[in-house]
């Protein structure tokens, strides 16, 4: 696998439609706009104020982060560099690729953070130790 970094994540435009008084309506489909095949779907809500989520990282799974209200960031660290993420817009996805340690932060009062992934739950996939996430990341162990 290659060997991914902070650069490689990104924020993703999803397909939207507006119909004016009716609202919108945003759409991700496996055939289609999604950058991966979606296999679980989870959110995250009722964050209290001054907690974090994450503090992981995943071997092999990819993950879509969308802000389907409210706010909050996203910091994502590769070992070497880190860059922080705001996500407000419920049109708006991070896409974050394997091996990236991520802790999702400053979740403002009625925010849902709702995640695609691309495998189903499987503990083995995550790095839940920092440290021993840098020695994965430089290939001390699996």
């Amino acid at each position: 696998m290659k060997g991914y970094d902070v650069d490689d994540c990104g924020i993703v435009d999803i397909e939207t439609h507006s119909h004016g008084r009716e609202g919108s309506l945003s759409v991700m489909q496996n055939d289609g706009n999604a950058l991966f095949p979606v296999r679980r779907v989870y959110y995250l809500y009722d964050v209290p104020g001054g907690e974090s989520r994450g503090g992981h990282a995943h071997r092999k799974l990819h993950e879509m982060l969308v802000a389907v209200s409210g706010s909050f960031s996203v910091t994502l660290n590769d070992g070497n560099k880190s860059r922080t993420v705001m996500l407000n817009r419920s049109n708006r996805g991070l896409h974050i690729v394997p091996g990236i340690w991520r802790t999702l932060d400053d979740f403002s009062s009625g925010a849902v953070c709702l995640v695609m992934s691309s495998l189903p739950y499987d503990e083995s996939d995550y790095i839940r130790d920092y440290r021993g996430y840098l020695d994965y990341k430089k290939g001390n162990n699996d």
